[in-house]
């Protein structure tokens, strides 16, 4: 797939959309985090840097949070505020339904005093889009509750909403995905990690094992991290051990280890206590030999077997 020449990007404007209006409204987008002093010179090129530097900041004024908490916090804030490239597209849930959408147009400016003070100004276009008009990856992607989450994966299906006029019906699409060509069992990936994380106290994980959550809030769904979003991240019940979760439909490859051991590396190096172990499970229908060798010599990755149950109930 050709990517764009920008990127588009669904941001939350406050928690639970409550700021949707006002941002709307001023021009602008935004974000918080208690981090009160201007960001102006502070943003390096690299999330990284400003991570290390702001992570501490962060923890200083709350103290009961954790290092994922920490590090989801400054790397939504390093995104809004600098990530994020002047001509680059926002989508931005409204609380009602809908995503208003507009375009990045400044840089980083500080707004002591008021809701969401580390902004960029942004041109709100005259259109929203509902999402049940969505293609349900679209929705799933955009549903994600980090503050800041990258779409541009399904940027053909938002430009073609854009170029509908306002009050035209948008278009009738079927997204594609990068990776899988087969929007079938690109479904059939969403709807295994949909129904994990809705049955998860069912499954032999949650004896351990509880999806990460912040402030009451299943975050672990879809973590981002510049290695890639994390199907699952998941915290043991004694909070010694993190557990990286990687979802295949059908058949697993040798492949799967390489990619889960990036996710992992990236847990233990960025967001991991100095007391926490980092832990990998893959998960799919089936297996095969070269896997099984691969993971002869990782212990600390898992593998488990789902089985998918189809059945006809007559009325």
């Amino acid at each position: 797939m050709t990517r764009p020449a920008k990127s588009f990007y669904r941001v939350m404007l406050g928690r639970q959309s409550a700021h949707a209006a006002e941002c709307i409204a001023g021009g602008f987008m935004g974000a918080d985090f208690g981090i009160e002093q201007d960001l102006s010179g502070k943003l390096p090129d690299e999330w990284r840097q400003f991570n290390a530097a702001f992570i501490p900041v962060f923890l200083a004024s709350r103290p009961g949070k954790s290092k994922i908490a920490a590090g989801l916090a400054c790397g939504a804030l390093w995104t809004v505020a600098k990530g994020i490239q002047a001509g680059d597209v926002v989508l931005s849930p409204d609380g009602a339904g809908r995503y208003h959408v507009g375009e990045v147009q400044g840089h980083y400016h500080y707004a002591p005093g008021q809701v969401l003070p580390h902004r960029r100004r942004v041109n709100w276009l005259p259109i929203a889009i509902d999402r049940a008009a969505m293609s349900e990856a679209l929705r799933n992607s955009t549903g994600s509750l980090l503050t800041v989450a990258n779409i541009t994966d399904y940027h053909q299906e938002i430009e073609q909403f854009l170029a509908a006029l306002p009050g035209q019906a948008a278009p009738n699409i079927v997204a594609t995905d990068p990776v899988v060509e087969d929007p079938v069992a690109f479904a059939m990936e969403k709807h295994l990690e949909d129904f994990l994380v809705k049955n998860w106290s069912q499954t032999e994980l949650a004896r351990h094992f509880k999806i990460y959550e912040e402030d009451g809030e299943l975050v672990g769904q879809q973590y981002g991290t510049d290695a890639g979003p994390i199907d699952i991240l998941a915290v043991s019940k004694d909070s010694q051990r993190l557990l990286v979760v990687e979802l295949k439909r059908g058949r697993a490859s040798d492949v799967v280890v390489g990619q889960i051991l990036r996710y992992m590396g990236y847990v233990k190096e960025q967001i991991a206590e100095a007391h926490q172990t980092v832990e990998g499970v893959i998960i799919a229908l089936d297996d095969d030999q070269k896997l099984r060798w691969a993971l002869l010599a990782v212990p600390s990755i898992s593998f488990y077997r789902y089985q998918v149950s189809f059945k006809l109930i007559k009325h």
